[in-house]
């Protein structure tokens, strides 16, 4: 098998379980550079990874043999580095958010549409055995149609988390807790349980924080199927708890907790999926967490390259959750409905 020659772009915080999941990939997956304009970014994360590193974005869009630039830079930064790399035809991951807010996410995934390259996007929760599984039983009927769905995703972060200059802004994150934070999840539950038509709640910073986004956020969601649910995000819930999405069927009751799926049948049934040693980041450290479904992402956005697919996470269906965060942040803001835009 050819391997998929990839560069990385963006040597921070975030590129720890990327570039693990890189490691193992090796037999698939060549990184041919990985760049950062730090100097000491790039010495740190030459001493951790064996990957070379280089001192320029140009080094990589004008090397001919790289396929691939995986994104790993703050979410201010994505679209125009996402649009760089496309025109100079090279396919696309992003780490999430796609951008900082969805117009400029709207350009970035319709630019690499134009330019015909493969886009991914980072949202890893999609590839947990639980997540899987339950999407199997929803698409196989077992659970019959869905009534209702539910989702908290009540986390811990310090205030020395958001001391960092910028994070928590929208200038540099784009929002608080739904955006940076939330959005493994809230992306979850959209491919469980399908679009979520309107929305009508309330947002805002607990005296737990000192920054400008919101840290915690509570809502009535009507999905396009009719079903009704609930979204608890926070924050500010010491120590951090898992997240949960609760599906409840005509036919049986699923309970994702973390990487734990417990699913209750009126037919008697029960099926089960113990959790994994991969459920952390819910706390103060929020890179406490392995890297297998990181590695997981990797894995499919080469395939698809290899096999002219799309990766299972693609830029549109990234604007989804982007379009419900947007609303969220709306009926919080005015505490009238929103309806969630397409």
């Amino acid at each position: 098998m050819k391997k998929t020659r990839i560069a990385i772009v963006g040597l921070g915080m975030a590129v720890t379980p990327h570039a693990r999941g890189l490691m193992d990939l090796s037999g698939e997956i060549d990184v041919v550079h990985a760049f950062s304009p730090s100097e000491h970014r790039r010495r740190t994360f030459a001493e951790r990874f064996p990957f070379p590193t280089c001192d320029s974005l140009d080094t990589i869009l004008n090397d001919e043999s790289v396929e691939a630039v995986a994104v790993f830079t703050p979410a201010s930064t994505h679209r125009d580095i996402g649009l760089a790399c496309a025109a100079a035809g090279k396919h696309v991951l992003m780490e999430k958010p796609l951008d900082i807010t969805t117009a400029r996410a709207v350009e970035l995934v319709e630019g690499c549409r134009r330019a015909g390259v493969t886009m991914g996007v980072v949202l890893q929760h999609r590839f947990r055995p639980a997540g899987m599984k339950l999407a199997q039983m929803l698409a196989d009927g077992e659970l019959g149609r869905i009534v209702g769905c539910s989702t908290a995703i009540r986390l811990w972060r310090p205030q020395t988390y958001y001391d960092e200059p910028g994070r928590g802004s929208f200038a540099r994150d784009g929002g608080g807790v739904l955006i940076s934070q939330g959005i493994h999840t809230l992306d979850l539950m959209l491919s469980l349980a399908g679009q979520v038509d309107m929305v009508t709640g309330f947002a805002t910073t607990t005296p737990v924080h000192r920054m400008e986004t919101e840290d915690m956020v509570c809502a009535a969601m009507r999905f396009d199927n009719g079903a009704f649910g609930t979204v608890d995000a926070t924050t500010a819930a010491y120590p951090g708890f898992l997240e949960e999405i609760v599906v409840t069927g005509e036919k049986g009751t699923a309970r994702l907790a973390g990487t734990e799926l417990l699913v209750h049948l009126q037919d008697g049934r029960r099926v089960a999926i113990e959790a994994d040693r991969s459920a952390g980041g819910t706390g103060a450290d929020p890179m406490a967490f392995p890297h297998d479904y990181h590695r997981a992402v990797m894995a499919d956005f080469a395939a698809a390259i290899r096999e002219g697919r799309q990766p299972k996470v693609t830029g549109e269906e990234a604007l989804k959750v982007h379009r419900l965060i947007d609303a969220l942040i709306e009926t919080g803001r005015t505490g009238a409905p929103a309806k969630v835009v397409r």
